[in-house]
């Protein structure tokens, strides 16, 4: 992988995840509900006892965030890359969806496994997960198709 892929992938990556987290942050201000997954994130660590300051839980809750996003813009890279799905709208439309369904399954795990969970509206953090999630990837799309290589 070259340089300037690399970048693309990266770049498409910050903004995807900047954007589904403003969404998210959004949407949790005008419902007035824990919808933020890096303060869930935080939340989770604390219940598992990572014995860190705050500080570096809320950092390492970011990262991960972001972490995520770039492994799903991975995978979309070699999904177009190698011509397995048209590099389109439609498509990301498409990823954006699976990669929410993959994203709420992922949340119901935590939240099953995670000591206490927290008290949020659980259907409404899935239903906004999801669309952000479509956003992430239409951003990818966008910033992927805009930040051509070749």
């Amino acid at each position: 992988m070259d340089i300037c892929t690399l970048l693309q992938i990266v770049i498409s990556t910050i903004a995807a995840t900047s954007l589904m987290t403003l969404f998210s942050y959004a949407v949790s201000a005008s419902t007035r509900e824990l919808y933020k997954e890096p303060v869930l994130l935080t939340y989770i660590f604390t219940k598992f006892h990572i014995e860190v300051s705050p500080k570096t839980k809320n950092i390492l809750a970011w990262l991960l965030h972001y972490i995520i996003g770039l492994l799903f813009v991975i995978a979309y890279h070699y999904l177009w890359f190698y011509n397995i799905f048209e590099f389109s709208w439609r498509v990301a439309f498409l990823f954006g969806a699976i990669s929410g369904i993959i994203g709420i399954l992922g949340w119901i795990v935590l939240f099953e496994i995670v000591p206490q969970k927290p008290n949020i509206d659980f259907k409404g953090y899935y239903t906004q997960l999801f669309f952000a999630h479509v956003i992430f990837g239409l951003v990818a799309f966008f910033v992927y198709k805009i930040f051509t290589c070749n």
